[in-house]
């Protein structure tokens, strides 16, 4: 066992004077074995992911899949498979659309010499680093569904969230924080389902700091500070909670009891933040290089600066999984350019230099290593124009990957010639879930919670491991 792996029990009984495992030790008592064992399956090429989120769907034509007949048949009429009515009839259907050719140019960057558009110039310089896949597809042509596959393995029941499978599967790294953290998480296209628990244990839920569209200064972590009672009368009052669930527990089941357990573990761990967390969160502690280079000191680029430089924090305190959203809680998610594309630009000019300064980061601190750094939508974009902009694609679409055991500076599967359709080396979603897990060392098929019957998965009965892309 690394020393990195803490087992949650053994987390619960050193700290805070074991009341959390004397608390949970009681309520398992009466529960039932659930699940497969959690833990690692073989040995890991990663700690941690820390997971961008680009919501509303960036053009992959426009961004990393260069497509030279779409910059030579621009404004052409041609015949295509149509995603969405495919997606809403049932039936492959052809349909007559206008081509739009990549409203940015492409050039070659690194020795592997990638293709990126001048849209993200700083990431650009990051290509030797970068595993793209080119050919993502998933099941869902709308924000909502499409958002929930993404995070949780299913367009629309509700399922646990990845990082809670990797909290429930691998625990916390440190005792005095959660496993999992959604920075600035939208409260639109699923909410909190993208980082809930479901059916898993309470506890395992992330932990949100922020909403989507604000800095995450103006909310931090809710109802961590108590500044009305002393530390000596907040333990006499955890005590006292502690001993009422107790009771409580014991006239429930263990659905009961699981929340009991979740109530009694986030009440302590609450208690052990709030010493670690207001300066954990005080990213302006940071050198004012390490700023610059997060884009700090650029209004565009400064609210997701802080939000990647937080990122990089938590990962290296022990935090697991941490979503970090770019987006908004508006109708329209960030990256949903229906009409008027050159939107992109300015989105991208808020991410670009953040990403690209924490990219540089962890691999000066020689965490990119063991980090997992993944960047993607829901979806992507057509090549078609819809008036002045492009309307959802999840029939083929670009993700990139750096660290974790990642080939680096290599790109894996094509889109047709349009970059519409995903056609070689196809990656379906269920496939990245799996090959992420497979690089935590976890076997996607193995870690499983049963729950109303059945075994469940993040991948559900789908999903292989993409060896190709691994290094």
């Amino acid at each position: 066992m690394t020393e990195w792996m803490i087992h949650r029990r053994r987390a619960l009984q050193a700290s805070a004077c074991g009341f959390g495992h004397l608390a949970f030790s009681s309520l398992a008592a009466s529960a039932s074995p659930t699940s497969a064992s959690p833990g690692l399956h073989f040995a890991p090429k990663a700690k941690r992911i820390i997971f961008l989120f680009m919501q509303g769907g960036p053009s992959s034509v426009d961004t990393f899949d260069y497509k030279p007949r779409l910059v030579r048949d621009n404004e052409k009429t041609v015949d295509v498979h149509d995603a969405r009515k495919i997606a809403n009839s049932g039936k492959v259907e052809t349909t007559q659309r206008t081509l739009m050719g990549p409203l940015w140019n492409f050039r070659r960057h690194g020795q592997s010499q990638q293709w990126v558009s001048d849209l993200l110039p700083e990431t650009a310089k990051h290509v030797d680093d970068l595993c793209f896949i080119k050919s993502l597809h998933g099941p869902a042509i709308a924000h909502g569904p499409a958002t929930l596959f993404l995070h949780c393995g299913s367009p629309n029941l509700i399922r646990p969230s990845m990082g809670s499978w990797l909290s429930y599967g691998l625990g916390s790294a440190n005792e005095n924080l959660p496993a999992f953290v959604s920075i600035c998480p939208s409260l639109g296209n699923g909410g909190p389902r993208n980082y809930g628990s479901a059916f898993l244990p309470p506890a395992h839920q992330g932990t949100p700091i922020g909403v989507a569209g604000e800095p995450y200064e103006k909310r931090g972590i809710p109802f961590l500070d108590n500044n009305r009672r002393t530390s000596s009368e907040q333990q006499q009052l955890y005590q006292t909670a502690r001993k009422l669930s107790l009771l409580q527990a014991a006239r429930g089941g263990n659905q009961v009891d699981q929340v009991m357990a979740a109530e009694l573990q986030s009440l302590e761990l609450a208690w052990r933040m709030q010493k670690l967390a207001p300066e954990l969160l005080d990213v302006d502690s940071e050198s004012e290089e390490t700023k610059h280079l997060y884009g700090l000191d650029q209004k565009e680029s400064e609210t997701y600066g802080r939000q990647c430089l937080l990122a990089r924090r938590l990962a290296e305190s022990g935090v697991r999984y941490i979503q970090v959203t770019y987006g908004d809680n508006g109708a329209n998610p960030a990256w949903d350019q229906h009409s008027n594309m050159q939107r992109h630009a300015s989105h991208a000019a808020a991410v670009d230099r953040p990403v690209a300064g924490l990219l540089a980061d962890l691999k000066r601190r020689g965490m990119l290593e063991d980090t997992i750094v993944w960047w993607g939508g829901e979806f992507g974009r057509t090549p078609f124009a819809t008036g002045t902009g492009r309307d959802h694609n999840a029939a083929g679409f670009t993700h990139f990957i750096a660290g974790g055991g990642f080939r680096p500076g290599f790109s894996f599967g094509e889109t047709d010639e349009l970059g519409n359709q995903a056609v070689h080396n196809k990656v379906h979603l269920h496939d990245l879930h799996a090959t992420l897990l497979h690089q935590l060392g976890i076997d996607h098929e193995r870690l499983t919670y049963r729950h109303a019957g059945r075994d469940f998965r993040l991948t559900d009965v789908h999903g292989r491991v993409v060896k190709e892309v691994l290094a």
